[in-house]
């Protein structure tokens, strides 16, 4: 057991040492212990104490309890990027830096948004300081471990590389089950408009010629089952159609018929619709139509579009009984938006509490490369690679998402497709053997 030695225990301080060390440290606050203490241990307090141990300053942020504008000047570490300087064996306060960015402090701050009210991704000091594509907080911990080691005998509590594919239907199919006036207008218009290509392809479809072309369920299980893989399915239901919001809605037989398929197999999940961003009422009606279609309680969450805003999407959730989140990440760019490539649990900072909602960061989705970044198939394969080899280089967990109209075989999102099967292939083909 490692044991942490600071002068005042604080909220703050009992969560990140929980979170960094994974419940493998004991804190104190009695100068005698640490001093007496053969074992790894950690001095977290102005002053150096005791001999064979690890001294860190701290900052001040975690013995705060409100929100203030931090200055933030990064210098470099063991060729890693670090801020909040202080003194010891460390030239930085790591758990009041980890902190700032696990809790996404600079999102409770004034701040730009986007075109859709989210947080703007270059307001974050991971873009302004070039290390947004890279899981620093892991990377920060396994080189401080190892620091510990050259003091003691300590052994971390170890974590293995992990992938769990995601996918959002946000429209389970392009033709069936549609409302028959949707359909109707959408042949004509695609008529009048010249798109023969999609006038014989919906014809095709309704003649029972070939398969919606959204209807990629069954080749997705065959690769789940070919790589051994254990996805989470996000599962829009909004009841009326919108802007953003173009699912078949929940009443529909072939709606509810998809959603316990997967359910059966898989783990399943609510994706909040846009019109939920604006309604507690009508988050609170989406969720319960999928634990009626389940038949049991949901628990599993992403935001349609990454719509959040801390703290008060997460309470939300938390209120209609979701426990594990997925929209930790940007819909803008890819990469870590915390910094972190683990699961962990939110700290409320308003409430100033550690709370039961697990968060789960995401770090790829294939809609970011193809509308945000606009990139070519080429550097979204490079990208989705770059992603991979970071996350398992620190043992986290990978987390993408991709979308089941963006993996049809059409020939516009054929590329796409392909990009999403040789990356499984290059990586997990081992688990074939």
């Amino acid at each position: 057991m490692l044991l942490f030695y600071t002068t005042h225990i604080t909220k703050r301080l009992q969560y990140i040492v929980d979170t960094l060390f994974k419940g493998e440290a004991t804190i104190t606050h009695h100068r005698e212990t640490l001093q007496q203490y053969t074992g790894a241990k950690i001095n977290y307090s102005p002053e150096r104490i005791s001999e064979k141990e690890v001294w860190v300053q701290p900052y001040g942020l975690l013995e705060e309890q409100a929100i203030h504008q931090q200055e933030i000047h990064c210098f470099e570490w063991n060729n890693l990027k670090v801020f909040f300087k202080t003194g010891g064996d460390l030239p930085f306060d790591i758990f009041a830096a980890s902190f700032y960015l696990l809790s996404r402090y600079e999102e409770y701050l004034p701040h730009e948004k986007d075109q859709y009210g989210r947080y703007l991704h270059t307001n974050s000091i991971a873009y302004k300081e070039g290390f947004l594509d890279t899981p620093l907080v892991n990377q920060w911990m396994l080189a401080f471990n190892r620091q510990l080691q050259q003091h003691a005998d300590w052994h971390p509590k170890e974590s293995s590389f992990t992938f769990c594919p995601t996918y959002d239907i946000d429209i389970a199919y392009s033709y069936r089950h549609q409302p028959v006036i949707k359909n109707i207008a959408a042949f004509y218009r695609d008529l009048l408009q010249g798109k023969f290509e999609q006038v014989v392809e919906r014809a095709n479809v309704y003649s029972g010629k070939k398969p919606d072309p959204f209807d990629v369920y069954d080749w997705l299980h065959l690769l789940h089952r070919q790589h051994q893989l254990a996805p989470v399915y996000f599962f829009l239901l909004a009841d009326k159609r919108g802007a953003y919001d173009k699912n078949i809605p929940p009443r529909n037989t072939a709606m509810k018929q998809l959603v316990q398929q997967h359910a059966r197999q898989y783990q399943t999940g609510i994706h909040p619709s846009w019109q939920s961003g604006d309604s507690e009422v009508v988050l609170g009606k989406e969720i319960n139509s999928l634990k009626n279609i389940l038949g049991t309680a949901v628990q599993h969450s992403r935001q349609h579009y990454i719509r959040m805003q801390l703290p008060d999407t997460y309470n939300r959730l938390l209120q209609q009984g979701i426990t594990e989140e997925y929209s930790m990440g940007y819909g803008t760019v890819n990469g870590f938006r915390a910094s972190y490539a683990q699961p962990y649990y939110w700290y409320n900072l308003l409430k100033e509490e550690t709370t039961q909602l697990c968060i789960h960061p995401f770090c790829y989705m294939d809609a970011t490369c193809i509308f945000s970044q606009r990139y070519t198939t080429e550097q979204a394969s490079m990208e989705l690679q770059h992603y991979y080899n970071a996350v398992q280089s620190v043992n986290g967990e990978l987390i993408t998402i991709f979308h089941n109209h963006f993996l049809t075989e059409q020939p516009e999102w054929l590329p796409w497709r392909d990009v999403y099967t040789a990356f499984l292939q290059k990586n997990f083909a081992a688990t074939n053997d």
